[in-house]
């Protein structure tokens, strides 16, 4: 009897686990138009100003609120402007570690709120068509971001509070979260991260067969990227 698709995906991951996430988006270096470029160098040199004072080992708490408040005008004033998105939902993460996070469902919930949205601004119709360098990285950052913090609600049922206040995952089980999880870390690695890629496979339903010390140290890997450093998303 032949084996069905989804049979032989199932299959592929058991035995592969990495082939199903080897796949890395098609990318398109066509230069953009001179206007275009123009207008964007104008809002990137705004967005690096106001990460400036924060890309350091231990930001004061009155320069994260700064840096916020300028990706806060950017965004009103460029609402289409993905990247900014990715980088108010990292700095806010800076005023919460971890164990602080999961008690502050309402921060969570904007948190995932500005990824969620930089998502659908810059993702393409069909995984076929390509995207640009710029929206590729913005793109690994934010589905890394999200997949990190599905990962780390899943991990128990107090972690699991604090989605209490985001509509579309409060309601999902560990289990569920976990296999969210994997599918934005597979994206993730996708549009370019490898260490996202890496904990994909290791968080795979059909193909939990890496290590726990290995998975703990990817993960640990990104949440101390997200919680001590801004770099650009772009």
């Amino acid at each position: 009897m032949a084996l069905s698709n989804n049979d032989s995906n199932v299959l592929s991951a058991l035995f592969d686990p990495e082939a199903s996430l080897s796949r890395n988006a098609p990318i398109d270096d066509s230069p953009t138009s001179p206007t275009e470029s123009e207008a964007e160098t104008l809002i990137q040199a705004k967005e690096e100003q106001a990460l400036r004072s924060i890309n350091v080992s231990k930001p004061t708490l009155s320069n994260i609120e700064q840096s916020i408040s300028t990706l806060t005008n950017i965004i009103q004033t460029h609402p289409s402007y993905a990247s900014a998105r990715v980088n108010r939902a990292q700095a806010r993460r800076l005023i919460y570690n971890d164990e602080q996070l999961i008690s502050q469902p309402s921060m969570a919930q904007k948190i995932l709120e500005d990824l969620s949205e930089a998502i659908r601004l810059v993702t393409p119709s069909t995984p076929e068509e390509s995207i640009s360098r710029t929206n590729a990285r913005v793109l690994a950052s934010a589905h890394t971001h999200r997949g990190y913090l599905l990962l780390l609600a899943s991990k128990s049922d107090d972690n699991r509070k604090m989605l209490s206040d985001t509509v579309g995952l409060k309601s999902l089980s560990l289990q569920e979260l976990e296999e969210a999880a994997s599918r934005e870390l597979a994206s993730g690695g996708r549009y370019g991260n490898e260490t996202a890629r890496q904990l994909a496979v290791m968080t795979n339903p059909y193909a939990k067969l890496c290590g726990s010390i290995v998975k703990e140290a990817l993960t640990k890997e990104i949440s101390d990227y997200y919680q001590f450093q801004v770099p650009l998303a772009r």
